[in-house]
């Protein structure tokens, strides 16, 4: 047995959600990312793995794990389903991300544990959804996006669209909103007394997070093209180009008086075009493409990083923790040998902390058993129903 899992005690977490008691069945993805945002804040967080389990969902680098012990249970027995419920009993929230029916197959549905406890708030995470015609098909981010809209224009090849990672459904439109209703449902829980299912559909929250190109789709003007309109790259002022060592900035001055600081940082305050000259865009294009091309990043960074320009350099991940702006706020920071993202957001009174690192599945099983109050827990792994890495 490890250090790490000899002794577990809760209430560690300094953030706002210190107390705040939550089971996680573990999934991969943005059920993770969700949990660990919620351990981030403060929350009391234990992870029920299948004895064996890793793969995608876990492992010593798997960050999104990171800040919660995990427990090993087997759960095809009904003694591992009953301690799970002795955990509900004493929770807050109980977090999932299997398709829809699996957890009430296995004796852990939303009636099930709400029947234990009634305050529970019971989060679930899917692509499609609870229920509708695909709720029983298998996806991925990529799949989510794509009927929304949202992957249609994104990009800037005309001819195909390109999808940033798995950003956009998983984190942006799937963990977010789980979060985000998970939060409010507590806090109704508080006047109510009662607890409440949240169905955190991918596709769902895709669609949401993306109401400000809902808007612009049915405004005057716009084109259902990639490419075309302005915060795609269909303005040259708003767009990527290339430095002489063949990297890149950032260009994205909207507003006239940040336009016109471009322009006079680039020395082309009597050659460029103005932003109201929509017929002369090919050729301010052209320019920024020829002027950009004649210095190094690191040399227009010097020229333009504090000014109005609106204008930075595309680094890889791996700069990103010693960009002078990042390092001075933390926002990537160095832990038990991983560089990671802070917790976010910031609070002025009660400050979230890293805690514990990613952890091997069933690496705490006996210690957080015991923290959360299963005195039984050396019989479930003598008995093989808990398994202890």
């Amino acid at each position: 047995m490890s250090e790490q899992s000899a002794t577990i005690e809760l209430g560690q977490g300094t953030g706002p959600l210190r107390g705040v008691k939550v089971v996680e069945i573990a999934g991969i993805g943005p059920g993770p990312h969700a949990c660990m945002i919620l351990a981030d804040l403060g929350a009391d967080v234990i992870r029920i793995e299948r004895p064996g389990g890793a793969g995608l969902a876990g492992g010593p680098t798997m960050l999104l794990n990171r800040g919660r012990p995990s427990v090993a249970l087997d759960l095809k027995q009904p003694e591992a389903v009953e301690t799970v419920l002795r955990l509900v009993a004493e929770a807050d929230v109980l977090i999932e991300g299997m398709r829809p029916g699996v957890t009430e197959r296995l004796g852990l549905g939303p009636d099930e544990c709400l029947a234990v406890n009634p305050r529970l708030i019971y989060g679930r995470m899917t692509g499609w959804g609870q229920d509708g015609p695909l709720a029983q098909a298998a996806g991925h981010d990529l799949n989510y996006i794509s009927i929304t809209g949202a992957l249609y224009g994104l990009g800037q090849d005309p001819s195909r669209p390109h999808f940033p990672a798995n950003l956009v459904g998983d984190f942006g439109g799937g963990s977010t909103y789980l979060v985000i209703g998970i939060l409010a449902a507590l806090l109704e829980a508080r006047t109510s007394g009662q607890g409440q299912v949240i169905d955190a559909a991918i596709v769902d929250g895709t669609a949401h997070l993306n109401a400000m190109t809902s808007a612009f789709a049915q405004a005057p003007g716009h084109r259902e093209e990639r490419a075309a309109n302005l915060l795609d790259g269909g303005v040259p002022f708003y767009d990527i180009y290339e430095t002489s060592d063949g990297r890149h900035l950032s260009v994205g001055p909207l507003e006239p008086q940040f336009f016109a600081t471009l322009v006079g940082l680039l020395g082309l305050e009597d050659t460029c075009p103005s932003q109201a000259e929509t017929d002369r865009y090919d050729e301010m294009r052209r320019l920024f493409t020829e002027t950009f091309a004649t210095r190094t990043q690191a040399e227009w960074v010097e020229i333009f990083e504090g000014t109005d320009a609106c204008v930075a350099g595309i680094i890889p991940l791996s700069e990103a923790p010693g960009h002078p702006h990042l390092a001075a706020r933390g926002t990537l920071v160095e832990r038990d040998g991983l560089v990671q993202p802070a917790p976010a957001p910031r609070f002025s009174r009660t400050e979230p902390t890293l805690t514990t690192p990613p952890s091997r599945p069933g690496e705490h099983t006996r210690a957080a058993l015991l923290a959360w109050g299963i005195d039984d827990a050396d019989a479930l792994v003598e008995r093989g129903v808990a398994v202890q890495t």
